[in-house]
């Protein structure tokens, strides 16, 4: 059986260690009996782990050769295989509105976008799990007061629990990255409210990270510019909290600024 050649316009890096294939397979036991959605399973190397574990396993996979090789491969997976672009599916007809668990080897150019479109669905994704660029696990997983931590930091500790499970070097994969790898757990915590506008909140913590080095006050005074000129909003922005960096915040002071902004500006 002739293998995938690997693609680099489709950020392809095959992992040929089973071992370690293996194991990340077995990060889905976190959540026993829901199925699983791989995302861009290419050659199989960590599907062919997935499938014994007694529940139902699809995989979605744009590259078309690959889609052949699994087809050939895991004739019983006929069925299973979505060839799609994830980040354009409508997750809800996956399993048919049933929750699930999303895992894989995901292509590090897009693994943020697999996140934000997580985060879109995430009362159907109770567990997401899979191995990514380690800076991106690094940054996901980040604590306040760090550098790593940034947007992807708040929104996702916003509504999972993420672990950094291990790391993965280089030389597992076909071709090797130029960077090291590491495998990730989330699981949907207890929180089901955001507790402030959804909407504002990305807007702010998108606002304020994109100048990091800043105060909070400096980059946040945009959000002041369409309200009524007649309004001054000199003694919000003076607020001590303001001179903090947005690393500084936790997840939860974000909610609380996010609230105090939208009451300014309503």
């Amino acid at each position: 059986m002739k293998s995938v050649r690997p693609k680099k316009n489709l950020g392809q890096h095959f992992l040929t260690d089973l071992h370690v294939a293996e194991r990340i397979a077995d990060t889905v036991d976190a959540c026993p009996q829901l199925p699983v959605l791989e995302v861009g399973p290419g050659m199989g190397v960590l599907t062919q782990y997935l499938l014994p574990k007694d529940r139902e396993v699809k995989v979605v996979e744009i590259d078309r050769e690959s889609v052949a090789y699994l087809l050939e491969r895991w004739p019983e997976l006929r069925d299973n295989i979505l060839g799609e672009d994830f980040l354009r599916m409508d997750l809800n007809r996956v399993f048919d509105g049933k929750p699930f668990v999303l895992t894989g080897n995901y292509p590090y150019d897009i693994s943020s976008q697999i996140f934000f479109k997580m985060l879109d669905y995430k009362e159907l994704i109770p567990c997401c799990t899979g191995m990514i660029q380690k800076e991106m696990a690094e940054r996901i997983a980040a604590r306040p007061g760090t550098k790593s931590y940034g947007i992807l930091s708040v929104l996702l500790q916003r509504w999972y629990d993420v672990e950094y499970l291990f790391t993965v070097e280089p030389g597992v994969f076909n071709p090797p990255p130029k960077v090291r790898s590491a495998v990730v757990r989330m699981m949907r915590n207890d929180i089901h409210e955001c507790g402030c506008n959804e909407v504002l909140l990305k807007k702010v913590v998108k606002a304020v990270f994109q100048q990091r080095r800043k105060m909070l006050r400096v980059s946040l005074k945009p959000f002041f510019a369409q309200t009524s000129l007649n309004r001054d909003h000199t003694e919000f922005l003076s607020h001590p909290e303001l001179t903090k960096r947005p690393e500084q915040l936790s997840v939860d002071e974000f909610v609380e600024l996010t609230n105090r902004i939208e009451k300014e500006i309503s």
